[in-house]
């Protein structure tokens, strides 16, 4: 196909400076979570946007940490490996972020790619603040090209792929180009879970929780889910619980209504919640998980 441009592109930066809000806006599709918790997204998740003549295959990753157990470091496995395969990088730091010499930023530094460098969240800081913060990082990291945006408002979002189009090479393009990305609807399913537990539950239960969908059952008018909360401890699957199931019932109630707009189809979900200890440090289980290969 002559002409026609195909790439993928990596979505870096630190946890809660707006990955994930920012791939939702260029892919006009909500497939990341959004909360104000950190360390949200655990996955590589791509989203797939098309045009006649183009292709640009993105990859909203986990948020940059130090790995204190094992799930952390599969979560940045998928961020080395995003790393990888790119060929476009847009490093997403925020108007608050200071520089900070870590690994992942030396790795960025050295890396022989187009790096586009987002300022996010410049609704929150005056005009001075922004023009300074776009030199110190032109200094520091001396990107192709520097976005100040506020994805939460949409601001300065669609100058994003004028440039990515103008880094990215020829090539066919890789997938079908009516497909939005390259998960599951299972997936998806336990990702709506997982971000409900993450807005309902407080301290350590989101990040003790993992969902695994083992029903998915579609006929023309209903989608039948059965899904999975797995926790580590009685005491969180009786916090998950609640008092006379108050709690999963909410959980339930506000997963299967974002699963109906989701799948534009009426979802009947059951959920069960099941102990697994020490599930983020065991590779079997993070394997059965999908976390590591």
């Amino acid at each position: 196909m002559s002409n026609h441009k195909a790439g993928f592109v990596s979505i870096v930066g630190k946890p809660n400076v707006g990955k994930s809000t920012l791939m939702n806006q260029l892919v006009g599709e909500r497939l990341s979570i959004i909360t104000s918790k950190a360390q949200t997204t655990r996955h590589r998740i791509m989203g797939i946007i098309s045009g006649d003549d183009f292709q640009i295959v993105y990859s909203d990753t986990p948020g940059v940490i130090k790995p204190q157990y094992k799930l952390q470091e599969s979560m940045m496995d998928f961020v080395k490996e995003s790393l990888e395969d790119a060929d476009v990088v847009l490093f997403v730091t925020d108007i608050n972020e200071k520089f900070d010499e870590n690994d992942v930023i030396q790795r960025i530094a050295n890396l022989k790619l187009p790096v586009i460098l987002i300022i996010n969240k410049i609704d929150l800081a005056n005009q001075e603040t922004v023009v300074k913060k776009i030199q110190e990082w032109q200094e520091k990291l001396n990107p192709v090209e520097i976005v100040p945006i506020s994805a939460l408002h949409k601001f300065n979002v669609e100058h994003i792929l004028e440039l990515i189009l103008n880094h990215i090479p020829e090539h066919d393009a890789f997938f079908s180009k009516d497909e939005l990305t390259d998960k599951p609807q299972r997936f998806f399913v336990s990702e709506i879970i997982r971000e409900k537990i993450l807005m309902n539950y407080e301290q350590e239960i989101p990040y003790a929780c993992e969902v695994i969908v083992h029903t998915f059952k579609e006929t023309k008018d209903l989608i039948r889910i059965g899904a999975d909360i797995i926790v580590e401890r009685k005491s969180q699957k009786a916090i998950v619980i609640g008092k006379q199931g108050q709690a999963l019932k909410k959980v339930g109630t506000q997963a299967r209504k974002e699963m109906e707009t989701f799948f534009q189809k009426k979802v009947f979900l059951e959920q069960y919640v099941k102990v697994d200890p020490d599930w983020r440090k065991t590779d079997s289980k993070l394997k059965r998980f999908g976390y590591m290969s």
